[in-house]
């Protein structure tokens, strides 16, 4: 009686606040205790054909989930390879095979692809956690210890964690990944006493080798970097012949300030936002005081260049590094993640401009080849050489995107999604999804065709056929550039939820067009594809809310908002244009659902 009594209120308050909220050009109401603004469409839209095809895009990268883990994930959610160690084919790669599905999740995506990722994540941790590499020193007795990588270089680490990451935007309240992502931040910045990888004193991460074991202060061997011999392989070994210094500090290490970004956006404790700030503050000043140059080591002193000679353009995997060839020179993976955390978390142009200052640097050495620009990927006592075409990228679309300012889109030449947004290449979002659905149907193609086993199967063995890619519909429906690949986290500008069933991304039958961006504005289309029901969806500013609502316009309609959301009803088959004004950059990021916060 009790029960059926408090149900009766419940519905009577209610409903008493949704009258008390009605308004003239939409309605506001009180859902636990967060006012939100509800725009209603009801505008008749025939389903276009971009809408339809993102849709049909998102189930069926979901169906190709699914026989791609049937076909290379056992009852247990081990991955079916040979277990090693190092950078050849390591435990990092059977995690970067499923780097976007949590993403794709959070875009809307069905559950499906969520629990797979699960049991796949805490399969791949029992897995190598038992698995050894005797002759690694850090690996010797398993390759996991508290369930992290022992130590190890962050192109590889990052790689492994990046579905991890991506997972705060689809279940923010898990518990368990809550307290491991503490745990993992607290190996970084300071806390962790079995994990001293950080130096407070000098703000670096002491050893291009670290992780849940601590840095490698000691010179690497090519086990530590190649694990076991691997017969009629020796490459596997002879790659890293000249690694063995990894003393000191390099720009890869910064994809570690994923940890500390998440840990905050989670638990919006202040240490973890601290520590980011601090450790990428350091490397902003340093790439500064190096002439807007990132330097690829900074010794155990905290002085560039010192556990190589004084040079700034020194260290394994550095500028200089491997002089005959062009590549393996990773410096700006680590600066793009970590640059823009802290750029995100505080809106702060000075993080942006090392990057714009790298790459000026790069275009005033650039030379041309047959109408190409190359730019130069090496650096050594000679000067700059090793010149490679079509090189950062999408850093170059992370700094238009985020300063807004023209200027900064001069070397991106024919980039058709941004020539969509400009008004100038209308037929991108479908032939963009259509390229999508033919790269999955190689994919799968050739997942079929694969004869590969458990017993001659690298960890690595079946990347180049997973069919999950989020880069076009990161584009089109957040307005955000791709995050790659390397453990980074989400730019963007929109977000969308489904308050019905209180999940992330887009409800079914709804798609979403992002088809124009300003400094203080996105215009964004949203249609119900489905014909019988409506729908309901939260849209949020910002990835994680870092961006506070100013207005709304719509079909005519115009409301002056506040907070970092508002909920938008679409009727059967409706649908609508929607200008969203914000001001960017206002508010903290947090990973917390728009209704729990």
């Amino acid at each position: 009686m009790q029960e059926c009594a408090q149900a009766v209120l419940s519905r009577t308050i209610g409903s008493m606040k949704s009258l008390l909220y009605m308004v003239t050009m939409g309605a506001v109401f009180v859902s636990l205790g967060v006012a939100e603004t509800v725009v209603d469409l009801r505008t008749p839209m025939t389903p276009p054909a971009w809408a339809l095809a993102e849709r049909a895009l998102l189930r069926a990268y979901a169906e190709a989930a699914t026989e791609f883990t049937t076909k290379y994930v056992d009852e247990r959610g081990f991955f079916r390879c040979i277990e090693r160690w190092g950078g050849n084919d390591g435990p990092d790669d059977v995690m970067e095979t499923f780097t976007p599905w949590t993403l794709l999740y959070a875009l809307g995506a069905p559950e499906s692809v969520l629990a797979d990722y699960r049991r796949i994540w805490e399969g791949h941790l029992q897995q190598f956690t038992a698995a050894k590499a005797p002759s690694a020193v850090m690996a010797k007795d398993g390759m996991f210890y508290r369930e992290f990588v022992t130590s190890f270089d962050w192109e590889h680490t990052g790689e492994g964690l990046a579905a991890f990451h991506f997972y705060a935007l689809a279940s923010p309240e898990d518990a368990m990944y809550i307290r491991r992502m503490r745990r993992f931040a607290g190996m970084f910045n300071g806390e962790d006493k079995d994990a001293p990888n950080y130096d407070r004193q000098h703000k670096i991460i002491r050893s291009l080798h670290n992780g849940s074991k601590g840095p490698l202060l000691t010179p690497a061997t090519v086990f530590d970097w190649g694990g076991e011999v691997v017969a009629g392989h020796p490459e596997r070994h002879e790659r890293y012949k000249a690694a063995a210094n990894i003393k000191g500090d390099h720009p890869l290490n910064l994809a570690a300030c994923s940890l500390g970004f998440n840990a905050f956006a989670l638990t919006g404790e202040k240490k973890y936002r601290d520590w980011l700030l601090e450790y990428a503050g350091a490397w902003r000043d340093r790439v500064m005081a190096n002439g807007g140059n990132v330097p690829t080591n900074i010794g155990l002193d905290g002085v560039t260049g010192s556990e190589w000679g004084g040079k700034w353009y020194g260290g394994t995997f550095g500028w200089n590094f491997d002089p005959s060839t062009s590549g393996r020179n990773y410096y700006m993976r680590g600066c793009r993640i970590a640059f823009g955390e802290a750029f995100l978390m505080t809106g702060d142009r000075s993080f942006v401009e090392p990057l714009r200052r790298q790459i000026a640097n790069l275009y005033a050495a650039k030379k041309e080849e047959r109408g190409r620009i190359l730019l130069p990927n090496k650096y050594g006592d000679q000067g700059w050489y090793g010149y490679t075409p079509g090189q950062h990228f999408d850093v170059q679309r992370d700094i238009y995107l985020w300063l807004m300012d023209e200027a900064d889109k001069k070397y991106l030449g024919s980039d058709g999604w941004l020539q969509f947004l400009d008004g100038k290449n209308a037929e991108y979002p479908v032939k963009a999804l259509q390229g999508d659905f033919e790269r999955l149907q190689r994919r799968l193609e050739a997942m079929r065709a694969d004869k590969s086993t458990a017993d001659t199967r690298p960890s690595d063995g079946a990347q180049r056929y997973s069919p999950v890619e989020t880069d076009t519909l990161v584009n089109l429906m957040l307005g955000g550039n791709d995050p790659g690949r390397s453990g980074n986290v989400l730019h963007a500008r929109l977000r969308y939820f489904d308050p019905v069933r209180r999940r992330a991304g887009l409800p079914e039958y709804v798609a979403a067009l992002v088809e124009k961006i300003g400094p203080e504005e996105v215009t964004v289309t949203l249609v119900n594809t489905g014909q019988v029901a409506a729908r309901e969806v939260v849209v949020q500013t910002g990835a994680y809310g870092e961006h506070q609502l100013t207005g709304v316009e719509w079909n005519g309609g115009k409301m002056a908002v506040g907070g970092t959301s508002f909920r938008v009803r679409l009727a059967a088959g409706a649908g609508g244009r929607l200008t969203v004004r914000m001001k960017r950059y206002a508010n903290a990021p947090t990973a917390a659902f728009p209704w729990n916060r």
